[in-house]
């Protein structure tokens, strides 16, 4: 069975490359260019996340699904929408509803920063701004109660930013695990890329 990993909104695919190489079975893992698979359209949310369905909806039978951050945002609405394609939904550093204000801090020091800093980033810094800007309203508090498969919430014990929609996942979506990874921050997959490879081997096993 395929598993589709999916990068966030400040990075790209190639962010999961130590993640795979800790995972016990690599062979069957996809991980999206969120930016290629938009196939130049506008890079609004409802554009990238009706690319991100195209894209899954193509992949022989069910899937395991873990996103981060955006991906795992978009991961979380694909399980909503598509309910019988997903056999279990992985939720990393994922926010239950946008944080308005966190964004509006975030891009007053977005728009200081060079092009420069974005030239390893999926997004290119005005790309960053339409997606953030046409997100700014999306809160799934009243749905994850109907996610239906094994889910598994995960955060880095220092994303403070992230921890409490972490904690709503948990107890708010049906079964839902809960796991918090210590000496580690937002970006799960790049900061302790071993300890995430051994809980996502586990939980697809399971």
């Amino acid at each position: 069975m395929k598993k589709v990993l999916v990068h966030g909104s400040g990075h790209k695919a190639t962010s999961w490359n130590e993640t795979i190489s800790y995972m016990k079975d690599s062979g069957e893992v996809l991980c999206p260019n969120l930016f290629s698979i938009l196939n130049g359209k506008e890079p609004t949310y409802d554009n990238l996340f009706a690319s991100f369905a195209e894209y899954c909806n193509q992949i022989d039978g069910p899937i395991h699904l873990c996103g981060l951050s955006l991906g795992g945002i978009l991961a979380l609405q694909y399980a909503l929408d598509f309910p019988d394609k997903v056999k279990t939904l992985v939720l990393i550093g994922t926010p239950h509803k946008m944080p308005k204000v966190m964004l509006a801090v975030q891009n007053i020091v977005f728009r200081f920063l060079p092009k420069s800093v974005f030239d390893n980033m999926e997004f290119s810094k005005k790309d960053i701004f339409t997606l953030e800007k046409s997100m700014k309203d999306l809160d799934f508090r009243s749905k994850v109660k109907n996610i239906a498969c094994p889910t598994l919430s995960v955060c880095g014990k220092n994303d403070s930013a992230n921890m409490k929609s972490a904690l709503y996942f948990s107890e708010n979506i049906p079964g839902a695990k809960l796991e918090i990874l210590e000496n580690t921050g937002h970006i799960v997959n790049e900061e302790n890329p071993g300890a995430l490879a051994k809980l996502l081997d586990e939980f697809f096993a399971d």
